[in-house]
């Protein structure tokens, strides 16, 4: 179904590169509607943070201090749909030296990273827009994604080979964060009375893992503008290593905008609308968005791991009842992203659009 999809609309404009032109006036198409810009005068409370849980007692032999991190996650899970997690078993070393390769990229000349340009048949590749919309609003980022898992899908030839530790760095550090994603897919399934295996065998029992790496250039007028504009991740679960020194990440709570202090070596992991589907929306996906500045670039690694792509995603017979009945109707993943790979990021619309009880 991906391969339907047309070629971008209108000749593609790399952010980077208008940054570094020196502009003082950002296009119009960057420019987004009064309601939906950052604002600096939102009431939010300086000290509020998502939720920070650390992973070293799921090894204990104590029983109360595993169920202890579980219901930490568990309660992250329903009450903000985003958490950060430390000793979770990541190299940290290797997560510095990706990041650092990846913004190596970055700063490569235009015309070697042009190579890798993508289209929206697969979105791999080098990219600058979200959504094949001709007229719809751009966003102040450019990215690169590409796929990990499954094999099938996975071709290093589309990986970056500069940096020289590019294509090696990725390999290893893809293979470290899908271990720590299925660590946590266990943790969701025990927390919400299944089997420990199960949401991972609802993913069809292969996953899908891909990475993309979000690069946000300095902007000249970063109050009118977005890196991303609000969405929540149509996939199963996201593991985001964020910019150690740059704050940007914005997580709808309670109808605020909350900016995450990222603390040093964590993940920051968040539901998406796949488990929100699977769990009829125990635990459920949360809008969050990206703003920019006019001092510092910002770089940061979105892991998304995801169901099989072909597989008709429902939620779990155990999680309906007769005072909750299923919420949502079956749907593949590769059904699903169609949508936001045509409109773009458009907060919980596709999610919430499912809703067979509305």
């Amino acid at each position: 179904m991906m391969n339907r999809l047309p070629l971008w609309p209108e000749t593609v404009v790399r952010v980077q590169h208008l940054s570094d032109s020196g502009i003082c006036v950002i296009p119009e198409r960057y420019v987004k509607k009064p309601s939906e810009r950052p604002s600096i005068s939102e009431s939010i409370d300086k000290e509020i943070n998502i939720p920070v849980i650390d992973l070293q007692n799921l090894c204990s032999a104590d029983e109360s201090l595993r169920r202890k991190t579980a219901d930490l996650v568990s309660t992250a899970c329903r009450e903000w749909g985003f958490f950060q997690v430390v000793n979770h078993g990541v190299s940290h070393q290797l997560m510095a030296e990706t990041r650092e390769a990846w913004r190596q990229f970055f700063q490569l000349p235009l015309e070697l990273k042009q190579q890798y340009a993508n289209s929206p048949a697969t979105y791999e590749g080098y990219g600058s827009r979200l959504g094949i919309g001709k007229d719809i609003s751009l966003d102040w980022g450019d990215y690169f994604f590409l796929h990990y898992l499954p094999m099938s899908l996975r071709d290093q030839n589309k990986w970056p080979t500069l940096p020289d530790s590019c294509r090696e760095l990725v390999a290893k550090y893809s293979e470290e964060v899908v271990k720590l994603g299925g660590k946590l897919m266990k943790i969701f399934s025990v927390t919400l009375g299944l089997s420990e295996n199960h949401l991972e065998q609802a993913f069809g029992g292969e996953i899908g893992a891909c990475l993309r790496a979000n690069y946000y250039p300095k902007c000249p007028q970063p109050d009118l503008t977005l890196g991303i504009s609000p969405h929540s991740d149509p996939g199963g679960m996201t593991l985001l290593l964020p910019d150690e020194n740059v704050l940007g990440l914005q997580v709808r709570h309670d109808n605020n905008w909350i900016t995450v202090k990222p603390v040093p070596n964590a993940f920051i992991i968040n539901i998406g609308d796949q488990i929100q589907v699977l769990t009829n929306a125990t635990y459920k996906s949360v809008e969050h968005r990206v703003m920019v500045n006019s001092v510092k670039e910002r770089l940061s690694l979105a892991f998304f791991y995801n169901p099989r792509s072909d597989i008709l995603i429902k939620p779990v017979e155990e999680l309906v009842t007769e005072e909750k009945p299923a919420l949502y109707s079956p749907m593949t993943f590769d059904e699903y992203r169609v949508y936001i790979r045509t409109r773009g990021p458009c907060g919980k619309s596709q999610v919430e659009s499912l809703n067979s009880q509305k």
